[in-house]
């Protein structure tokens, strides 16, 4: 069974920069799979942050594109998402899930992810 662990949440500051980690076990090729980033934050609804294709495809929602950078490393199963210009509205915890091959047309929903990891508390704050 795919596992995925998400990691390097924590308290950043205003204009800051953190980088989360998504890693997968369980997984016979890694390649295959396209991940996804999504956030819920404080007593909102859950919403799509980025997503990585296999082939390397990159997307973005509005509110993070040109702010934070997804990349993966196949090699090591892990994923990223480089979040930089780091604003109070970027605090939630961060998930991150897995689709087959591409990121979907509706990837920011997260209705077509298979697998879900465990979410990450990201904190910004002045």
């Amino acid at each position: 069974e795919v596992q995925l662990q998400a990691s390097g949440g924590g308290l950043g500051q205003p204009g800051g920069s953190l980088r989360l980690s998504c890693v997968a076990s369980g997984v016979t090729i890694f390649d295959d799979y396209a991940i996804g980033w999504f956030r819920q934050p404080p007593g909102k609804e859950r919403e799509g942050v980025s997503c990585i294709g296999s082939d390397g495809s990159t997307y973005y929602s509005d509110s993070v594109k040109d702010r934070f950078t997804i990349s993966r490393d196949n090699a090591k199963n892990t994923v990223y998402l480089q979040m930089n210009s780091l604003e109070l509205e970027d605090t939630a915890v961060y998930y991150c899930a897995t689709d087959y091959l591409r990121c979907g047309n509706t990837w920011y929903s997260g209705d077509g992810m298979d697998y879900w990891g465990s979410g990450t508390q990201v904190t910004v704050s002045s």
